[in-house]
């Protein structure tokens, strides 16, 4: 019986021959990665160290990333401390893949990890944060863990009681109308499966939509798939992933690709056609509340926030500023805009965006994810409404539940700040301005 890409890793990972769903393994880890709550994973690992009397020392420093970017800069002299008692052991320990608060590296992790090559595909990537799914668009494994779990990978570079995940294929094939991006194509699919549709599954991609995808669209697919409760979400290596490490992180080091047997065995089948959707908006509270944007066209709204680590990377920035360019956001709008990185920032900076966005009234912040969840930069008053780019809009995830949040694509985003309402970006512009180019991916793998 033929394997999944997620089984076919597992099984390398636990040095096994093959594995089965269902089967429990422990599984190397080739990078484990956290922000702050490094602070949290510190106190464990001590801990794991105390009673056995020995010097506590990382596995391998060279395979640990720690990226601060959900409270920068500090916000409270908790989270400074915090941040200094990271410093600290990162210096003690030898961890070079660290990211401070600079504006010359570093941004949200989700970004700074396959930005800056350290994220391969047919590798395991945990993280002390629910998104790290966002690593499958590059063809790994990667799967959130807590902060005791996260302590021991510190210390034995396994990962303990990993369960063989069943995987559900979604088949995307046709093309994205204009405006209408892999933000409304993974809207829709949660939408389809409910938010608890993917429990303790892989989703894995295939079609012809995804093998024309840039790997920016794809890392979106998989940022999200945890909102339908995957375990992981993944795009099997192909020829888009070898050009995104190649040409875009700079890799020269040889590069795996692993891809599903013929024969593998799914446990659900989605297939979904491209070219008859329309933007989708998650309506409040709930991820998988989710409807056309022509159902909540004219919903007043209060904030708008373009960004975060579902969609701040340059093509979001770029389809916002050209939505933004020569108009205004509407009185009684804030508009906040997060770059994922800084890299991204540079980037949409050289390239015009950020002035474009800030000339129509736009707020440009520093990377990093507090206003996603609500704990620094950009929380919401009562009764107010959000529409954002980001990933979650549970009851008070922007900081309070007074407040109420939908999600969106940047180009909803963009088009709604200039009118005030939730709007179809389609119906500022002309056809000849929607049109999406077609990216030229010509070689696969599956």
């Amino acid at each position: 019986m033929g394997m999944t890409v997620v089984q076919k890793i597992l099984a390398r990972a636990a040095g096994r021959a093959s594995v089965e769903v269902g089967d429990v393994v422990e599984p190397a880890v080739d990078l484990a990665m956290s922000h702050e709550n490094a602070a949290l994973v510190i106190n464990q690992f001590f801990e794991v160290y105390k009673g056995a009397g020995l010097e506590p020392r990382v596995w391998d420093p060279s395979r640990i990333a720690i990226i601060f970017d959900h409270r920068v800069p500090a916000e409270s002299s908790k989270t400074a401390n915090n941040q200094k008692k990271v410093r600290e052991f990162v210096a003690q320990q030898g961890i070079a893949k660290f990211r401070d608060i600079r504006g010359d590296e570093g941004g949200i992790c989700h970004q700074v990890l396959p930005e800056s090559g350290w994220v391969r595909p047919g590798r395991v990537v945990v993280g002390t944060d629910s998104h790290t799914t966002t690593h499958g668009a590059l063809g790994a494994f990667g799967f959130g863990i807590g902060a005791t779990e996260m302590a021991s990978v510190w210390a034995l570079g396994v990962a303990l009681n990993v369960e063989v995940p069943a995987t559900i294929q979604v088949l995307v094939n046709g093309r994205l109308a204009g405006f209408v991006s892999p933000k409304d194509l993974v809207l829709h699919l949660i939408g389809r499966l409910t938010a608890q549709g993917a429990n303790f599954k892989a989703i894995e991609y295939h079609g012809d939509t995804i093998r024309l995808m840039s790997t920016s669209g794809r890392l979106v697919l998989c940022n999200m798939a945890v909102e339908a409760g995957a375990t992981s979400g993944i795009v099997p290596a192909d020829s888009e992933t070898l050009r995104y490490l190649r040409e875009e992180t700079g890799v020269r080091d040889e590069i795996e690709v692993v891809a599903p047997d013929p024969d593998a065995v799914y446990g659900q089948v989605v297939e979904i056609d491209a070219s008859s959707l329309e933007p989708q908006v998650a309506c409040p509270h709930a991820v998988d509340n989710v409807k056309p944007v022509a159902a909540v066209a004219g919903t007043r709204i209060d904030q708008v926030v373009i960004g975060s680590c579902t969609n701040g990377r340059l093509e979001d920035l770029a389809v916002a500023a050209r939505i933004l360019r020569g108009k205004k956001v509407a009185r009684g709008v804030r508009v906040l805009v997060f770059p994922a990185s800084w890299r991204v920032y540079r980037d949409a900076m050289n390239g015009g965006h950020l002035a474009a966005l800030s000339d129509a009234g736009a707020l440009i912040m520093n990377p990093g994810c507090g206003c996603c969840l609500g704990v620094h930069q950009g929380a919401l008053g009562d009764g107010e409404v959000a529409l954002s780019s980001t990933n979650r809009n549970f009851k008070g995830r922007m900081g309070n539940p007074k407040a109420e949040v939908y999600l969106c694509s940047p180009a909803v985003a963009a088009a709604s700040a200039v009118t005030g309402v939730i709007t179809d970006p389609r119906t500022l512009l002309n056809h000849q301005d929607t049109k999406t180019p077609r990216l030229a991916v010509v070689v696969t793998w599956w």
